[in-house]
């Protein structure tokens, strides 16, 4: 979108883009708006239950997660036909093999989810009605 700076000097190109686009450049934003310096950690600590379905067609996959982060940190990567939202589209009878098959991963994903949650639950219930009642 943008031609690439000319200079290193970083408050020249600030006022060039300022005179040029009446914007001025803010590196840092991303990391400072949603962190990134270190996603696996933040999200080793902070999430569960993602899918990062990344396509190597991406031009930005190489940036992306493409490696498992924890037991619920989940990535899948497609082959180089892949994008990240291919598998979010409709299903059709032209869809390759690969893609049915990672739709079948991910769907088998969730259900385990789902169901760690519901016995999850089931448990905390009998922990509940044990202290509770003794049984």
């Amino acid at each position: 979108m943008f031609r690439p700076f000319e200079s290193d000097d970083e408050k020249a190109n600030q006022e060039y883009c300022l005179r040029e686009y009446g914007v001025k450049p803010r590196p840092n934003w991303i990391t400072t708006e949603f962190g990134g310096q270190r996603i696996e950690m933040v999200l080793k600590r902070f999430g569960s239950n993602i899918i990062f379905s990344n396509g190597l067609q991406d031009p930005w996959s190489g940036g992306g997660v493409l490696k498992n982060i924890s037991s619920s940190i989940i990535a899948l990567v497609t082959i180089k036909a892949g994008a990240h939202h291919t598998d979010l589209r409709a299903a059709t009878k032209d869809d390759p093999e690969w893609l049915k098959q990672q739709r079948r991963q991910e769907v088998a994903i969730i259900e385990k989810w789902i169901s760690e949650y519901y016995s999850d639950l089931e448990q905390e219930e009998q922990a509940k009605r044990y202290f509770e009642f003794g049984f």
